[in-house]
């Protein structure tokens, strides 16, 4: 007999979740490879063709996923995706540059010249392409921007992100702090001494202090590190204190009213452990939880026919018969008990899951047949989503 979830525990409407003109933000979180890309471009069609201005904001997403949505290319720009919205709903999608939203952020915050002398620098562009967090960092940046230019111009009233595909959900939440630590810590300060100090003087703190560091840059960036550490830490000096501010400001904004997190995992320990974890953190944060969707739960044709009863039916036909018929049957009967043990498996795991949360809503969504590779088959999902 397959474990049921608790009836106390709450479908989760993201219906009216979409609906709710309130709601300005929606984050989809949860472990990589769960199917946040494609509950996040689903919501967002289903949004547009309920009336609302969406904008999805997609990390690194299949190429299957841009072609679904009739793009070609999804980049750091918001395209409009053709035959969706409704009602004076529209939909736009973009993939997060991590590099270019930096450089974005570079161009937006300084001088001409010193943008120039910034983007030029070689150890900005090896910490832009791949300093630790920076994608989690980049991808609040460019909520912040999404959502300041919608309270600017009004071309979106609901903002969907798909947040990166990292090694663990909370790493979305943790990149403000971590690279706030990074720009405060020790090591920023010594970097930044030489070019304070000037001088022999500086160099020796310099040298003394990050030896280590120096010798393991210098062989990523070359012999000119030093000059090119100091060039870029007097040129970023004036812009330290607005990263830290703008991460405050969206992390605010993560915890305001009209923004809903919506934890996506699959019916699997490890998935459903990571959204345990995140329902943790966000609950600790004080940051609004809307629910749970459980993707790619396996359904059978015949539920009340046990993995057992199936198995022990085609036993019996395979020693009683071997018709074609027969085998045709006794192989049917072979699947749905091997589909009926799966779906008994992932349901026990929802179940210690919602016994854990029992307070969480959540919704359930079939595992599909085949990749989605259209709009037909996003609504498909949507309307799986959204079933409540």
């Amino acid at each position: 007999m397959a474990a049921r979830r608790a009836t106390s525990t709450p479908g989760l409407d993201l219906g009216a979740l979409l609906a709710d003109e309130q709601v300005g933000i929606v984050v989809c979180c949860g472990a990589g490879g769960v199917g946040k890309t494609t509950t996040a471009a689903a919501l967002g069609l289903w949004a547009a063709e309920h009336g609302r201005k969406v904008v999805v904001l997609t990390i690194d997403p299949a190429k299957r996923l841009a072609q679904s949505l009739g793009l070609t290319e999804l980049d750091n720009t918001p395209r409009p995706v053709a035959g969706a919205g409704a009602g004076g709903g529209s939909l736009d999608a973009m993939m997060l540059d991590m590099k270019r939203t930096f450089d974005e952020v570079v161009e937006q915050h300084s001088a001409p010249d010193k943008a120039a002398q910034i983007l030029a620098n070689p150890f900005y562009q090896a910490v832009s392409s791949s300093f630790a967090g920076t994608q989690e960092y980049m991808a609040m940046e460019k909520l912040g921007q999404l959502r300041a230019e919608a309270d600017r111009t009004g071309r979106w009233d609901l903002v969907v992100v798909d947040t990166p595909p990292s090694r663990s959900a909370l790493d979305f939440l943790d990149a403000p702090k971590r690279l706030g630590s990074f720009l405060d810590g020790r090591f920023i300060r010594l970097l930044t001494a030489p070019a304070k100090a000037g001088g022999r003087a500086g160099f020796k703190v310099f040298s003394v202090g990050v030896q280590v560091a120096t010798s393991t840059m210098s062989r990523l960036l070359g012999g000119q590190l030093l000059q090119d550490v100091q060039t870029f830490v007097a040129a970023l000096d004036t812009m330290f204190g607005g990263f830290r501010e703008r991460a405050d400001q969206t992390y605010a904004l993560l915890k305001a009213e009209g923004t809903a997190f919506v934890v996506v995992a699959t019916p699997e320990r490890d998935a459903l452990r990571e959204a345990s974890y995140f329902a943790g953190r966000l609950d600790e944060e004080g940051m609004p939880l809307a629910g749970l969707v459980v993707n790619r739960v396996q359904r059978v044709a015949a539920p009340s026919l046990s993995a057992s009863r199936a198995l022990a039916a085609a036993e019996q036909l395979a020693d009683t018969t071997d018709s074609p018929t027969g085998a045709t049957t006794e192989g049917l009967l072979r699947l749905h008990a091997t589909l009926a043990d799966t779906a008994d498996r992932q349901q026990r795991q929802v179940a210690r899951f919602t016994a854990g949360h029992p307070g969480i809503p959540l919704v359930e969504v079939p595992a599909e047949a085949q990749d989605i590779h259209d709009l037909e088959g996003l609504r498909e999902v949507a309307t799986a989503l959204t079933a409540g």
